[in-house]
């Protein structure tokens, strides 16, 4: 079972991300990697999603100009916060969660 600390600390892994993107689990993942497994599985987690959302932000802006990207971006707006608020509240109950569409880049 997690400790206050550690579900606090896997909780603005993900909630942070709304506000300062990838720096947040990076920031969390190198300070507490080899303190806890716990901050440091949903840290991983939530900086492969950021980094998956970046690679597919990109993709989406590419196919602007084909006008498709300009309905995905949104999409992918919306469903990016939809999963960091659905991963937050696991985080701060103590489950783990796997974000959809996610590259694993981070192991």
């Amino acid at each position: 079972m997690a400790s206050s600390e550690e579900r606090n600390l896997a909780l603005l892994a993900h909630i942070l991300c709304l506000i300062v993107g990838v720096i947040a689990p990076l920031i969390i993942y190198l300070m507490k990697k080899d303190e806890s497994a716990y901050v440091t599985e949903h840290a991983k987690e939530s900086l492969n999603f950021q980094i998956s959302m970046i690679i597919y932000s990109i993709i989406a802006g590419i196919l602007c100009f084909a006008i498709i990207g300009f309905v995905l971006l949104p999409i992918l707006g919306v469903f990016a916060l939809i999963v960091i608020i659905i991963a937050t509240i696991r985080a701060s109950k103590g489950q783990h969660y796997e974000y959809p569409l996610t590259i694993r880049l981070v192991k």
